[in-house]
């Protein structure tokens, strides 16, 4: 599967944040909790160069929280400031613009040196797309101002937001880039739906799934379809043989047949893709951090 997606309006929202960095403090990095570092936009080191950066692992709620509390210590260990949150449920959403404005506190004392009234906390807020964006913003604002959707691709211009009394937000549209550094980094992308389904080969999005589900998360596996225990310490050459007779279980168990009783294997895939997207295989992770 070779997935490019480089729309015009992304290319103009890139060329749109780095003419506004001047006017920001902080920059605050969404990721999924589900795959943290696949679905950070590498092009963001570049364009934030010099600033105040703070990296959310959002979708935490959907998300193994062992490994969730690993990738935090991992990034602070990269000299981050790192936070957990859900915007969806709202969990660890408060807390941000107190965070922000902990990371303010020296730009602020130097203007009230000089003698100035320090203006509001100025965060640009970025993510890929289906990161969750739109929603911390109408959580952190209060009401609903940013567009959300559950496809990529739906803010589509930058905005100002007021969050409460100390933060402004600058909302801009989900940014992917040019090319994926490796074939991997797609298919994380791709099994979470940050990239849109007409460029997706389910099939082989499934197979990916299946696998991390092999190794890490057996007993969900076997649970949600009903299968005997899964051999998860199976060899490359006997994960592929396992991976066509789950695909032959999970389809016959669930009903995708053709005429005749062969396994339809395209509706099998969708299913086990939009099963793990919908949680219906439990908070998993799919990608772990470096040791």
């Amino acid at each position: 599967m070779t997935i490019q997606w480089y729309p015009g309006h992304m290319a103009k929202a890139r060329r749109q944040m780095i003419e506004r960095m001047k006017q920001i403090d902080v920059v605050i990095e969404l990721v999924d909790s589900r795959i943290p570092e696949a679905s950070r936009n590498p092009l963001v080191d570049e364009m934030a160069s010099g600033k105040s950066r703070l990296l959310i692992l959002n979708k935490a709620d959907m998300a193994d929280k062992l490994i969730t509390q690993k990738w935090e210590n991992y990034y602070e260990r990269q000299g981050y400031i790192a936070h957990q949150a859900d915007s969806r449920t709202g969990k660890g959403v408060s807390a941000i613009p107190e965070v922000v404005h902990r990371m303010t506190a020296g730009r602020r004392a130097k203007l009230e040196q000089k003698g100035f009234r320090p203006h509001a906390d100025r965060a640009l807020i970025i993510g890929i797309p289906n990161v969750g964006k739109s929603t911390l913003i109408n959580r952190l604002a209060g009401r609903k101002i940013a567009k959300i959707g559950d496809r990529p691709g739906v803010t589509t211009a930058q905005q100002w937001i007021r969050a409460g009394n100390t933060m402004e937000l600058l909302d801009t549209p989900g940014i992917l880039w040019p090319k994926f550094k490796s074939h991997e980094v797609g298919l994380y992308l791709a099994a979470t739906g940050a990239i849109k389904e007409d460029l997706l080969d389910f099939q082989e999005i499934a197979v990916f799934i299946l696998k991390i589900l092999i190794r890490r998360y057996p007993s969900q596996l076997s649970e949600r379809y009903k299968l005997p225990p899964v051999n998860r310490s199976a060899t490359d050459e006997n994960e592929q043989d396992l991976i066509v007779a789950l695909f032959d279980q999970i389809g016959r168990n669930r009903g995708c047949l053709m005429k005749g009783g062969s396994i339809d294997y395209d509706r099998t895939s969708e299913l086990i893709v939009r099963d793990y997207r919908n949680q219906k295989l439990g908070h998993l992770t799919l990608q772990t951090p470096p040791v």
